[in-house]
């Protein structure tokens, strides 16, 4: 395993792209892990996680708490296409995303927030949504 939080990315990554809804709003392509700043668009960016460790589980295994914000940038249509993203998301990612490699025993839903962007020459809107989990893994 490469650590329990990309492997938590993975998942969402992967939930994100088979979900047509999603794909027919942001291209599969669009949707990946890295800096929040887009270069395509409509966009989702999953930034660097924020975990926190939380200890051992039985068997061996460890525990930690993972946060991964997902960024959504939209230019047409502003805020109405980056709110009909972020439904979109949210129901992709309604029950906890499949992973074969950790468990995932607590899951929130994720929730967002938009703003536009206070450059009054741009017509972007960034909306931000929080996914958070309890993840397990193996040592």
């Amino acid at each position: 395993m490469i650590t329990p939080d990309i492997q938590f990315q993975t998942a969402i990554r992967a939930a994100l792209t088979a979900d047509p809804v999603v794909t027919a709003l942001v291209p599969a392509d669009h949707i990946r892990a890295g800096s929040t700043r887009p270069d395509k668009w409509p966009t989702i960016i999953l930034a660097n996680p924020q975990t926190m460790n939380l200890g051992w589980a039985s068997q061996g295994q460890k525990l930690a708490r993972v946060f991964f914000d997902l960024h959504i940038w939209a230019v047409e249509d502003g805020a109405d296409l980056a709110r009909k993203i972020g439904f979109v998301a949210s129901e992709a990612l309604w029950d906890a995303p499949a992973s074969s490699v950790i468990g995932i025993d607590d899951y929130t839903r994720p929730s967002f927030t938009y703003m536009r962007d206070p450059d009054p020459e741009r017509a972007y809107c960034h909306g931000v949504g929080t996914v958070e989990a309890v993840l397990r893994w193996r040592v």
